[in-house]
Parts: C-alpha cells; structure tokens; sequence
C-alpha cells in the first residue's frame, strides 16, 4: 500500500509525542519532516522534546525548528498541563539527533518544491509556522494536498469558554490558514473530548512490554493528573487530542465529521481565539473545513495500541 506523504508540525506536549508513535509506528505514512513550534512550552523545549521522542522510537527524519512566538502575541504555555520540561512523567532518551540548520518555513517550502507529489500538513499546535510558510511561499500553497489539524471547537473551548489552546495561542496565524483555500480538516475539542485514555488503556499501554509503551503509559499517568483534576466531567478520562489529526488520515470512518464554513476570530472582545464554526449553515457561505465531532474510542486506543507495539 503505497504511503501518505506528511509534515508533521507540532510542539510537544504528551498527546503530541502520542500522535508521534502513532504516525511513525502506522507504518502508514511517509513522514518527509518534524517541524516544531512554540506551545505547550517554549520552543527550546518543543524542539528538544521532538529530538526525544524520535530518538526513543528509532525514527530519522528531518526536524526543523519553528518560530519563536506567536506572529504577534506574546507567547503563553501549557505548563500548568505538560510540567517544565513540556514531558514530565517518564524518563526518556538523551536525543542522538539534531535539527537542520535551516528554519521550519524554509524546511517545508524546499520539501514541497523538492515534491512531485502533493504533501499532507499535519499541525498539532498553535499555527505560527503554518501561516508563515503561506504567507512567504504563496507560490508552494498548491503543493499542499490536505492540512489536517488539531485544534478549535464547535461549541466549546479550554482557554476561554469557546477558545481552543492552540488556536486562542496565535489566533491571526489560525485566522490565515482558514482563509487560505487549502482543503482543511480539524479535530477541535468536540472530537478530542471524546478521545479519552482512562487508566485501563494506559495499562494497556504498558503491558506492551517495549521502550515506548512504557514510555507512552508514563506520559499518560502525568498527562491524565491535570484532567483528573481539572476535567472532571471526563469521568476520570484524559482528552488525548493531538493524535486525532493522524487518526483521521488513517481511518476517517472511524470519526463523525460535516463540511462547514469556519473562521477564527480575532478581534472579540470575549471570543478572540474563537473558530466560528457555521454548523447550521445559516451564512450560507461555501465550506472550508472538515469538522470532526465524534469518535469511536475503543477503536483509537487499539489503533495507538497497535502502533506503539510495532515501535521499539
């Protein structure tokens, strides 16, 4: 089966370095680049945490390092989730890899130039990188097939009531990458709230018996604190979001999604950050997102099952 050609742009962060060992342990996708942007933590640490996880999976691709902050906002972090170092919990791998000298535009445009074919972009955190690429490369646009990402919602937020963290987090770049035309699909909270880990899958995670199963059930039992905590409408749940975005590439079946209008507000006095989804149709203007909204769960957590099993 020939593989899917990706970007995966993303600032880890638990449910990133989750959505990594699905994608590489697929086997399903042909992962031309990691990009990395500011997040969940700074981007030193970003870039560092990606340098980890691949080491931990014997993965060697590209990694590139992205923007610094956002296109023109202060940064903010998700400390108070991922800890400071973005990874808290297990204890993982010195990274025997480095990043390119270039930046994380400059990788993906000589990527997608490079390319005969078109390129799925796969962002997992705020979209900094996304819209600066687009911005400087307005010729290399047609070159993206798809841009499946992780983050908004439909009638929900985390940073405010309707704001998503990583679109409330560079809220002009979400803006950009809305209204560039490129086919979109997002998993916001809607669908990530659905995608929850409960402590019988990590155990699960664990009885896989290798290095990154350990690891992934480690990062689990850290990254399900905050919920237990914070989320207790989960039920004990942690949301695992970031995965999404490549689960959805691999089986879209397993997912409930509908073509809807959306932008990204970015002026709102109480909804900056907020994707305005016309789920209702009631602007009538043409669609440019797929919205996913539901999951079937126990149908996830097999699929990361059975990816993480292949990794090391």
């Amino acid at each position: 089966m020939k593989k899917i050609p990706i970007i995966i742009d993303c600032d880890p962060g638990h449910d990133d370095a989750l959505m990594l060992m699905l994608a590489f342990g697929s086997e399903k996708f042909d992962i031309k680049a990691v990009t990395t942007s500011a997040g969940n933590q700074t981007q030193e640490k970003t870039l560092n945490n990606a340098l980890k996880i691949l080491t931990l999976i014997g993965a060697k691709v590209p990694v590139y390092r992205g923007a610094e902050k956002p296109l023109f906002r202060n940064l903010i972090i998700a400390d108070h989730v991922h800890g400071e170092t973005g990874l808290d919990g297990p204890s993982l791998p010195k990274p025997n890899i480095n990043s390119e000298s270039i930046s994380a535009v400059e990788g993906i445009a000589q990527i997608l130039q490079s390319s005969k074919e078109k390129i799925i972009l796969v962002p997992t955190g705020p979209l900094t990188n996304i819209a600066t690429f687009l911005l400087a490369y307005p010729h290399l646009k047609d070159k993206i097939e798809r841009i499946s990402l992780m983050g908004g919602g439909i009638f929900r937020g985390n940073m405010t009531p309707l704001a998503e963290f990583n679109i409330f987090a560079d809220p002009e770049a979400a803006h950009l990458v809305f209204k560039s035309g490129v086919p979109i699909t997002m998993c916001g909270l809607d669908v990530t709230h659905k995608a929850l880990v409960f402590q019988k899958d990590i155990e699960l995670l664990r009885t896989i018996g290798n290095k990154s199963g350990t690891a992934a059930a480690d990062l689990m039992d850290f990254f399900s604190i905050f919920y237990r905590s914070n989320r207790t409408e989960l039920d004990g749940g942690a949301a695992l979001h970031d995965p999404c975005a490549i689960a959805w590439l691999m089986e879209p079946d397993m997912f409930k999604s509908k073509s809807c209008f959306v932008d990204v507000e970015i002026n709102g006095t109480l909804t900056t950050g907020t994707t305005v989804v016309d789920f209702y149709n009631v602007t009538g203007k043409e669609a440019n997102t797929e919205v996913v909204y539901d999951i079937d769960r126990e149908r996830y957590i097999q699929l990361l099952h059975d990816a993480i099993s292949r990794l090391p």
